[in-house]
């Protein structure tokens, strides 16, 4: 490391370095290697490649949870480091870091790491990096199922930015995503004759009318108001210019919140329509105040700015945790609009930041 190099900005440039959209297995060999270099946690892999270590005592838990795998970087975040083998390329230009993983969110894994290492913690601290978390969660679902349920969580997912510049804010509520598919059935014939015929099209356009005329859910955490929404994104049907269509599918997609599911089941009112559920990733609520309180206490201490508790439109593990009944808040370096980018990048500064969030939670929670 660099005299002009942090810990938080080495380790991130370390993690960011390693491909992990296809198989976040070297990833994780870093992430548990460094833990069980660096400190002195209870470290286990589980059956599906998840990373969780566990250090202090008490009979409250608090986890602070990331994720290390990433979606496939653009052709300019990739550079061929010989016997075919490809690493990510990591840049650092006006005080960020930029490359694939560097704000979802590597960089923040990497202040979750240091804090983990150097807290005095009140209860027991435990650190996870999930598998899979960009393919819906699969890390996380697997971990919960075998077991993994701590009280209370700190996902390090973006909450940089969200209410004001330069500050690190807590988001206590974010929304889901159900995507859904309409089917309508119905009886093919000649388009010279439609009358012979049932046409699923038209059915399909009913079911889109019904969709049309739902209210989007909203809901209410902690005096913050979340708003979802639904709306049609796709529509095929038919299969000739002369032939009545006997099979029409449109796919909805819902943002959802905490509580509340727009009742798409209506469209199966309609004569010859079906509708299914694809994917159901759940929102998150943060339903118990005082550990909402004690992060935004965190987070004013580790920064100059006063921030907020906000809200958040994208789904994150924290909604499948919170479905589990961990009491979750989301806490990172990540900006709106920086995940998933050919030029994603993150804030050396907010890395540090989320790094004194983390900790001082950490050694302050649980409250006695």
């Amino acid at each position: 490391m660099s005299a002009n190099e942090n810990e938080v900005e080495a380790l991130t440039r370390r993690l960011v370095s390693i491909p992990s959209h296809e198989d976040e297995t070297a990833a994780g060999d870093a992430v548990e290697s460094w833990l069980r270099e660096e400190t002195d946690a209870r470290v286990t892999r589980d059956g599906h490649r998840n990373v969780i270590a566990r250090r202090g005592t008490g009979a409250t838990s608090l986890a602070l949870v990331g994720h290390h795998d990433v979606v496939a970087p653009d052709e300019s975040q990739v550079v061929d480091a010989g016997d075919g083998d490809r690493e990510y390329v990591v840049e650092k230009r006006d005080g960020r870091l930029y490359g694939r993983g560097t704000a979802d969110m590597k960089g923040s894994l990497a202040a979750a790491m240091l804090a983990f290492r150097d807290a005095d913690p009140a209860g027991e601290l435990v650190f996870a990096s999930f598998v899979g978390e960009e393919r819906g969660g699969v890390g996380a679902r697997a971990a919960i199922d075998d077991g993994f349920a701590p009280e209370y969580a700190v996902v390090g997912e973006g909450s940089t930015n969200y209410a004001g510049d330069d500050q690190t804010d807590v988001v206590i509520a974010h929304r889901g995503r159900r995507g859904s598919t309409i089917t309508a059935r119905g009886s093919a014939a000649h388009a010279s004759e439609p009358e012979a015929g049932e046409n699923a099209v038209y059915r399909a356009c009913d079911a889109v009318d019904v969709v049309r005329g739902l209210d989007a859910p909203a809901a209410t955490v902690l005096g913050s108001e979340l708003e979802g929404s639904v709306v049609v994104t796709e529509i095929e049907g038919g299969s000739a210019w002369n032939v009545v269509p006997e099979r029409c599918t449109a796919t909805v997609d819902e943002r959802t919140v905490p509580g509340e599911r727009a009742p798409l089941e209506r469209v199966e009112a309609i004569d010859g329509v079906e509708w299914t559920i694809d994917q159901d990733l759940p929102p998150m609520a943060c339903r118990e105040r005082s550990f909402a309180d004690a992060a935004l206490d965190a987070a004013g201490a580790a920064q100059s700015a006063t921030p907020e508790r906000v809200t958040k439109p994208h789904a994150t593990d924290a909604g499948w945790l919170s479905a589990n009944g961990t009491t979750c808040v989301v806490v990172g370096a990540s900006e709106p609009g920086e995940a998933h980018t050919a030029d994603e990048s993150v804030s050396i500064d907010a890395l540090e930041r989320c790094r004194r969030i983390y900790q001082r939670l950490a050694e302050r929670w649980p409250e006695e």
